[in-house]
């Protein structure tokens, strides 16, 4: 059973320059390593497949994608759930994915691979943390042609809301910490 790791990383970083952030969110400096280089790289410790959505003006996403031969797609997306319908149907072959948001670089490769690991026996897997629903979201193929014809911003919500999911209750708050907001300091988030 192939599960790989399908980033999103192809939105428009709004929030984020209207609280006075320059450029994408995903090319700021987090510790001297860019975010989306960070996520990339736990990514690429789980030993899972990846694939890489992103727009096709960010260049500093590309250029980490090509330096550690990572495939990508490129896509001008108006939502998460069209992002992530682009991503499977370009990894139509494997058999679930782990949709991680690339604004999220403290997922470490153990989550990655735990979330793997449930994914191969349940069909819908979420880590937990205090009650918040956190990422990666686990989907199995069998919610393939749903993940297909997701459009909008609310990413696969619609498949997740009623549906039997096993969760992942995870004493680690990384599961939930995004980057929405230009970084203060190099502890911000955590």
């Amino acid at each position: 059973m192939t599960v790989g790791i399908l980033i999103t990383a192809a939105g428009k970083s709004r929030r984020f320059q209207l609280a006075g952030g320059q450029g994408n969110k995903l090319n700021s400096d987090l510790g001297g390593q860019t975010v989306f280089e960070i996520t990339l790289q736990n990514a690429i410790k789980s030993q899972l497949p990846i694939h890489v959505i992103t727009r096709p003006d960010n260049q500093g996403v590309i250029t980490h994608c090509l330096q550690h031969n990572v495939p990508y797609s490129l896509i001008n997306s108006e939502g998460l759930g069209e992002t992530i319908a682009f991503g499977v149907k370009n990894t139509a072959h494997w058999d679930g994915w782990l949709i991680q948001l690339a604004d999220m670089p403290y997922i470490t490769e153990n989550i990655f691979i735990r979330v793997a690991n449930e994914l191969k026996l349940h069909p819908l897997v979420r880590p937990i943390h205090d009650g918040k629903p956190g990422h990666p979201v686990g989907i199995s193929a069998q919610y393939r042609q749903q993940l297909i014809a997701l459009t909008g911003d609310d990413g696969a919500k619609s498949i997740l809301q009623g549906s039997a999911i096993y969760r992942i209750e995870m004493n680690n708050s990384c599961v939930i910490n995004d980057i929405d907001y230009p970084i203060k300091n190099e502890s911000a988030g955590h």
